[in-house]
Protein backbone atom coordinates (compact mmCIF):
# COMPACT_ATOMS: atom_id res chain seq x y z
CA UNK A 1 0.00 0.00 0.00
CA UNK A 2 2.84 2.41 0.86
CA UNK A 3 4.56 1.53 -2.42
CA UNK A 4 1.34 2.36 -4.24
CA UNK A 5 1.21 5.80 -2.66
CA UNK A 6 4.91 6.36 -3.36
CA UNK A 7 4.20 5.68 -7.02
CA UNK A 8 1.34 8.18 -6.89
CA UNK A 9 3.57 10.86 -5.35
CA UNK A 10 6.30 10.18 -7.89
CA UNK A 11 3.71 10.53 -10.66
CA UNK A 12 2.48 13.84 -9.19
CA UNK A 13 6.06 15.14 -9.05
CA UNK A 14 6.73 14.06 -12.62
CA UNK A 15 3.53 15.75 -13.80
CA UNK A 16 4.46 18.96 -11.98
CA UNK A 17 7.87 18.97 -13.68
CA UNK A 18 6.36 18.15 -17.07
CA UNK A 19 3.80 20.95 -16.94
CA UNK A 20 6.45 23.58 -16.20
CA UNK A 21 3.64 25.75 -14.81
CA UNK A 22 4.94 28.73 -12.80
CA UNK A 23 1.60 29.16 -11.02
CA UNK A 24 1.59 25.51 -9.95
CA UNK A 25 5.16 25.81 -8.70
CA UNK A 26 4.31 28.93 -6.66
CA UNK A 27 1.26 27.21 -5.21
CA UNK A 28 3.33 24.17 -4.24
CA UNK A 29 6.00 26.38 -2.67
CA UNK A 30 3.27 28.19 -0.72
CA UNK A 31 1.94 24.84 0.50
CA UNK A 32 5.42 23.72 1.57
CA UNK A 33 5.93 26.92 3.57
CA UNK A 34 2.50 26.51 5.19
CA UNK A 35 3.22 22.89 6.18
CA UNK A 36 6.36 24.07 7.96
CA UNK A 37 4.73 27.02 9.75
CA UNK A 38 1.53 25.10 10.61
CA UNK A 39 2.58 21.47 11.03
CA UNK A 40 -0.29 20.34 13.30
CA UNK A 41 -3.88 19.41 12.56
CA UNK A 42 -6.66 20.89 14.70
CA UNK A 43 -9.68 18.62 14.29
CA UNK A 44 -13.09 20.25 14.56
CA UNK A 45 -15.18 17.15 13.95
CA UNK A 46 -17.50 15.49 11.43
CA UNK A 47 -19.44 17.28 8.73
CA UNK A 48 -22.11 15.89 6.41
CA UNK A 49 -23.45 16.53 2.92
CA UNK A 50 -25.06 14.75 -0.02
CA UNK A 51 -23.40 12.95 -2.93
CA UNK A 52 -24.98 11.45 -6.04
CA UNK A 53 -24.08 8.69 -8.46
CA UNK A 54 -25.80 8.95 -11.84
CA UNK A 55 -25.32 6.07 -14.30
CA UNK A 56 -26.04 8.38 -17.24
CA UNK A 57 -23.12 10.60 -16.20
CA UNK A 58 -20.62 7.95 -15.12
CA UNK A 59 -19.55 5.77 -12.21
CA UNK A 60 -18.07 8.59 -10.12
CA UNK A 61 -19.78 10.04 -7.09
CA UNK A 62 -20.05 13.83 -7.04
CA UNK A 63 -21.30 16.25 -4.43
CA UNK A 64 -24.85 17.51 -4.80
CA UNK A 65 -25.07 19.46 -1.53
CA UNK A 66 -22.12 20.91 0.43
CA UNK A 67 -20.42 18.89 3.16
CA UNK A 68 -20.92 21.47 5.91
CA UNK A 69 -23.66 20.18 8.23
CA UNK A 70 -22.86 19.23 11.81
CA UNK A 71 -25.35 16.33 11.96
CA UNK A 72 -26.39 13.62 9.48
CA UNK A 73 -30.07 14.53 9.87
CA UNK A 74 -29.41 18.06 8.64
CA UNK A 75 -28.05 16.59 5.41
CA UNK A 76 -31.03 14.22 5.16
CA UNK A 77 -33.36 17.19 5.58
CA UNK A 78 -31.59 19.04 2.77
CA UNK A 79 -31.93 16.00 0.50
CA UNK A 80 -35.58 15.70 1.55
CA UNK A 81 -36.23 19.29 0.39
CA UNK A 82 -34.13 18.87 -2.77
CA UNK A 83 -36.17 15.87 -3.93
CA UNK A 84 -39.50 17.46 -2.93
CA UNK A 85 -38.82 20.62 -4.95
CA UNK A 86 -37.49 18.52 -7.81
CA UNK A 87 -40.85 16.71 -7.86
CA UNK A 88 -42.72 20.01 -7.62
CA UNK A 89 -40.82 22.14 -10.13
CA UNK A 90 -38.72 19.97 -12.46
CA UNK A 91 -41.21 17.58 -14.01
CA UNK A 92 -44.73 17.30 -15.38
CA UNK A 93 -44.56 13.52 -15.66
CA UNK A 94 -46.71 11.82 -12.95
CA UNK A 95 -44.54 8.68 -13.02
CA UNK A 96 -41.37 10.68 -12.44
CA UNK A 97 -43.03 12.68 -9.70
CA UNK A 98 -44.32 9.49 -8.08
CA UNK A 99 -40.84 7.99 -7.85
CA UNK A 100 -39.32 11.18 -6.43
CA UNK A 101 -42.09 11.43 -3.84
CA UNK A 102 -41.53 7.80 -2.85
CA UNK A 103 -37.97 8.74 -1.87
CA UNK A 104 -39.30 11.80 -0.03
CA UNK A 105 -41.70 9.56 1.91
CA UNK A 106 -38.80 7.40 3.09
CA UNK A 107 -36.87 10.47 4.25
CA UNK A 108 -39.95 11.70 6.13
CA UNK A 109 -40.05 8.67 8.38
CA UNK A 110 -36.60 6.97 8.43
CA UNK A 111 -33.05 8.20 9.19
CA UNK A 112 -31.67 6.49 6.08
CA UNK A 113 -28.28 7.31 4.62
CA UNK A 114 -29.10 6.39 1.03
CA UNK A 115 -32.13 6.53 -1.26
CA UNK A 116 -32.53 5.87 -4.96
CA UNK A 117 -34.87 7.59 -7.40
CA UNK A 118 -34.99 7.41 -11.20
CA UNK A 119 -31.81 5.31 -11.20
CA UNK A 120 -29.84 7.92 -9.25
CA UNK A 121 -28.27 7.03 -5.90
CA UNK A 122 -28.30 9.74 -3.25
CA UNK A 123 -26.06 9.23 -0.23
CA UNK A 124 -25.40 11.12 2.98
CA UNK A 125 -21.62 11.43 3.08
CA UNK A 126 -19.40 12.01 6.09
CA UNK A 127 -16.29 14.16 6.20
CA UNK A 128 -13.93 15.47 8.83
CA UNK A 129 -13.24 19.19 9.14
CA UNK A 130 -9.86 20.42 10.31
CA UNK A 131 -7.50 23.36 10.23
CA UNK A 132 -3.74 23.50 10.34
CA UNK A 133 -2.13 25.08 13.37
CA UNK A 134 1.26 26.25 14.54
CA UNK A 135 2.86 28.24 17.32
CA UNK A 136 0.75 31.32 16.55
CA UNK A 137 -2.54 29.46 16.22
CA UNK A 138 -4.70 28.51 13.25
CA UNK A 139 -3.44 28.96 9.69
CA UNK A 140 -4.73 32.11 7.96
CA UNK A 141 -5.32 32.34 4.18
CA UNK A 142 -2.30 31.79 1.95
CA UNK A 143 -1.07 34.32 -0.63
CA UNK A 144 -2.06 31.90 -3.40
CA UNK A 145 -5.63 31.35 -2.17
CA UNK A 146 -8.10 32.68 -4.73
CA UNK A 147 -9.93 35.92 -4.08
CA UNK A 148 -13.00 37.31 -5.90
CA UNK A 149 -12.36 40.03 -8.46
CA UNK A 150 -15.05 42.24 -6.93
CA UNK A 151 -14.21 42.59 -3.24
CA UNK A 152 -17.21 44.59 -2.03
CA UNK A 153 -17.94 45.13 1.64
CA UNK A 154 -21.12 45.33 3.65
CA UNK A 155 -23.36 43.47 1.20
CA UNK A 156 -22.55 39.85 1.81
CA UNK A 157 -23.18 37.88 -1.37
CA UNK A 158 -22.20 34.25 -1.12
CA UNK A 159 -20.73 32.60 -4.17
CA UNK A 160 -21.99 29.12 -5.07
CA UNK A 161 -20.33 26.52 -2.90
CA UNK A 162 -17.25 25.00 -4.57
CA UNK A 163 -18.52 21.66 -3.26
CA UNK A 164 -21.40 21.57 -5.74
CA UNK A 165 -20.51 19.19 -8.56
CA UNK A 166 -17.15 18.29 -7.02
CA UNK A 167 -16.14 14.76 -8.06
CA UNK A 168 -15.12 12.47 -5.21
CA UNK A 169 -12.14 10.90 -6.97
CA UNK A 170 -9.26 9.86 -4.67
CA UNK A 171 -6.90 9.82 -7.67
CA UNK A 172 -7.49 13.41 -8.75
CA UNK A 173 -4.37 15.56 -9.01
CA UNK A 174 -4.40 18.02 -6.15
CA UNK A 175 -0.66 18.65 -6.21
CA UNK A 176 2.36 17.09 -4.58
CA UNK A 177 1.78 18.42 -1.06
CA UNK A 178 -1.90 17.50 -1.20
CA UNK A 179 -0.87 13.99 -2.26
CA UNK A 180 1.50 13.74 0.67
CA UNK A 181 -1.25 14.93 3.02
CA UNK A 182 -3.63 12.29 1.72
CA UNK A 183 -0.96 9.66 2.29
CA UNK A 184 -0.51 10.87 5.85
CA UNK A 185 -4.26 10.84 6.51
CA UNK A 186 -4.96 7.31 5.28
CA UNK A 187 -4.52 5.81 8.74
CA UNK A 188 -5.90 8.81 10.62
CA UNK A 189 -8.35 7.81 13.33
CA UNK A 190 -9.68 9.39 16.51
CA UNK A 191 -7.29 8.29 19.26
CA UNK A 192 -7.56 10.89 22.02
CA UNK A 193 -9.13 9.70 25.28
CA UNK A 194 -11.67 12.54 25.11
CA UNK A 195 -13.45 10.45 22.47
CA UNK A 196 -15.53 7.55 23.86
CA UNK A 197 -14.17 4.08 23.20
CA UNK A 198 -16.94 3.24 20.72
CA UNK A 199 -16.19 6.42 18.73
CA UNK A 200 -12.50 5.51 18.56
CA UNK A 201 -13.37 1.99 17.45
CA UNK A 202 -15.71 3.31 14.76
CA UNK A 203 -13.00 5.67 13.53
CA UNK A 204 -10.41 2.90 13.33
CA UNK A 205 -12.85 0.70 11.45
CA UNK A 206 -13.62 3.50 8.98
CA UNK A 207 -9.90 3.92 8.21
CA UNK A 208 -9.79 0.25 7.19
CA UNK A 209 -13.10 0.14 5.29
CA UNK A 210 -12.66 3.50 3.53
CA UNK A 211 -8.90 3.84 3.04
CA UNK A 212 -8.83 6.37 0.20
CA UNK A 213 -8.87 10.09 0.93
CA UNK A 214 -10.49 12.92 -1.01
CA UNK A 215 -9.63 16.48 -0.01
CA UNK A 216 -12.58 18.80 -0.57
CA UNK A 217 -12.21 22.41 -1.77
CA UNK A 218 -10.65 24.65 0.86
CA UNK A 219 -12.96 27.04 2.69
CA UNK A 220 -12.46 30.02 4.99
CA UNK A 221 -14.04 31.04 8.24
CA UNK A 222 -13.84 33.23 11.32
CA UNK A 223 -12.32 31.86 14.52
CA UNK A 224 -12.14 33.49 17.94
CA UNK A 225 -9.33 32.82 20.39
CA UNK A 226 -10.21 32.53 24.07
CA UNK A 227 -8.58 31.00 27.14
CA UNK A 228 -9.51 27.48 25.97
CA UNK A 229 -8.24 27.85 22.42
CA UNK A 230 -9.93 28.68 19.13
CA UNK A 231 -13.63 28.34 18.32
CA UNK A 232 -15.47 28.91 15.03
CA UNK A 233 -17.71 31.95 14.68
CA UNK A 234 -19.92 31.60 11.64
CA UNK A 235 -20.30 29.62 8.45
CA UNK A 236 -17.60 28.45 6.09
CA UNK A 237 -17.16 30.73 3.08
CA UNK A 238 -15.71 30.09 -0.38
CA UNK A 239 -13.03 32.81 -0.37
CA UNK A 240 -10.98 34.70 2.23
CA UNK A 241 -12.69 37.98 1.34
CA UNK A 242 -16.15 36.53 1.94
CA UNK A 243 -14.99 35.40 5.38
CA UNK A 244 -13.61 38.89 6.02
CA UNK A 245 -16.91 40.44 4.97
CA UNK A 246 -18.73 37.97 7.23
CA UNK A 247 -16.60 39.14 10.18
CA UNK A 248 -17.10 42.79 9.25
CA UNK A 249 -20.89 42.39 9.13
CA UNK A 250 -20.91 40.47 12.42
CA UNK A 251 -18.92 43.16 14.21
CA UNK A 252 -20.94 46.08 12.85
CA UNK A 253 -24.47 44.66 12.74
CA UNK A 254 -25.08 41.13 14.03
CA UNK A 255 -23.15 40.84 17.28
CA UNK A 256 -24.14 44.22 18.76
CA UNK A 257 -27.79 43.20 18.47
CA UNK A 258 -27.35 39.51 19.29
CA UNK A 259 -25.29 40.13 22.43
CA UNK A 260 -27.10 43.35 23.41
CA UNK A 261 -23.92 45.39 23.55
CA UNK A 262 -24.06 48.77 25.28
CA UNK A 263 -23.10 51.92 23.37
CA UNK A 264 -19.47 51.82 24.48
CA UNK A 265 -19.04 48.17 23.49
CA UNK A 266 -20.84 48.75 20.21
CA UNK A 267 -18.52 51.66 19.39
CA UNK A 268 -15.47 49.48 20.11
CA UNK A 269 -16.66 46.77 17.73
CA UNK A 270 -17.54 49.23 14.98
CA UNK A 271 -14.16 50.99 15.30
CA UNK A 272 -12.30 47.66 15.10
CA UNK A 273 -14.45 46.58 12.14
CA UNK A 274 -13.73 49.77 10.18
CA UNK A 275 -9.99 49.45 10.82
CA UNK A 276 -10.18 45.82 9.70
CA UNK A 277 -12.00 46.84 6.53
CA UNK A 278 -9.59 49.70 5.78
CA UNK A 279 -6.65 47.29 5.90
CA UNK A 280 -8.13 45.45 2.91
CA UNK A 281 -6.50 42.05 3.26
CA UNK A 282 -6.20 41.85 7.04
CA UNK A 283 -6.70 38.44 8.61
CA UNK A 284 -7.09 39.53 12.22
CA UNK A 285 -9.24 41.93 14.22
CA UNK A 286 -9.00 42.63 17.93
CA UNK A 287 -11.61 44.06 20.29
CA UNK A 288 -10.31 44.35 23.85
CA UNK A 289 -9.00 40.92 24.79
CA UNK A 290 -10.90 39.19 21.96
CA UNK A 291 -8.94 38.16 18.88
CA UNK A 292 -10.70 37.14 15.66
CA UNK A 293 -8.84 35.49 12.80
CA UNK A 294 -9.71 34.51 9.25
CA UNK A 295 -8.52 30.93 8.90
CA UNK A 296 -8.33 28.19 6.30
CA UNK A 297 -10.75 25.29 6.68
CA UNK A 298 -9.90 21.90 5.19
CA UNK A 299 -12.05 18.79 4.94
CA UNK A 300 -11.51 15.19 3.98
CA UNK A 301 -13.93 12.50 2.86
CA UNK A 302 -13.03 8.83 3.06
CA UNK A 303 -13.85 6.54 0.14
CA UNK A 304 -13.98 2.79 -0.27
CA UNK A 305 -14.93 0.25 -2.94
CA UNK A 306 -18.58 1.40 -2.92
CA UNK A 307 -17.89 5.12 -2.81
CA UNK A 308 -17.80 7.78 -0.09
CA UNK A 309 -18.20 6.96 3.59
CA UNK A 310 -21.73 7.41 5.03
CA UNK A 311 -22.39 8.47 8.64
CA UNK A 312 -21.02 6.21 11.36
CA UNK A 313 -23.23 4.52 13.96
CA UNK A 314 -21.68 6.75 16.65
CA UNK A 315 -22.41 10.03 14.83
CA UNK A 316 -24.98 11.94 16.82
CA UNK A 317 -28.33 13.39 15.69
CA UNK A 318 -30.20 15.72 18.00
CA UNK A 319 -33.52 15.09 16.24
CA UNK A 320 -35.03 12.69 13.75
CA UNK A 321 -36.86 12.79 10.42
CA UNK A 322 -40.19 14.57 10.00
CA UNK A 323 -42.67 15.73 7.40
CA UNK A 324 -41.27 19.04 6.14
CA UNK A 325 -43.49 19.94 3.17
CA UNK A 326 -47.16 19.71 2.15
CA UNK A 327 -48.44 16.46 0.70
CA UNK A 328 -48.10 16.42 -3.10
CA UNK A 329 -50.24 14.46 -5.51
CA UNK A 330 -48.89 12.85 -8.67
CA UNK A 331 -50.38 15.70 -10.69
CA UNK A 332 -48.36 18.21 -8.68
CA UNK A 333 -51.22 19.63 -6.59
CA UNK A 334 -50.45 20.42 -2.95
CA UNK A 335 -52.52 19.45 0.07
CA UNK A 336 -52.02 21.34 3.31
CA UNK A 337 -52.89 18.84 6.03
Amino acid sequence: MVDDWKRRLDALHAELVRRDDPVAWVTEADAVNASRRYPYMALRGPVFGIAVQEPTVGPDWRLLLPVVNGMPQQARDELHSHLWFKAKDDTDDPAVRRELLAAVAVLEREPVNEVEALGVRYRVVRGDEFARSGEDGLEPPRPTDREPVDRTWGVLSRRPSPDTGFVLDPDQDGGLIAGALKLGLRDFAYADSRFPAEVRADSKGAAAAYPDIVLLPVGFGVAERNEKGWRPRGAMMATPHEARDLLYGAMTDTWPVLYKLDEREKAEYIKAAEEFKAAGHANEARVGDRLYRICRIERLVRCGPDGPEPPRRTDVDEYGPSKMHPTMSEDGSLHYD
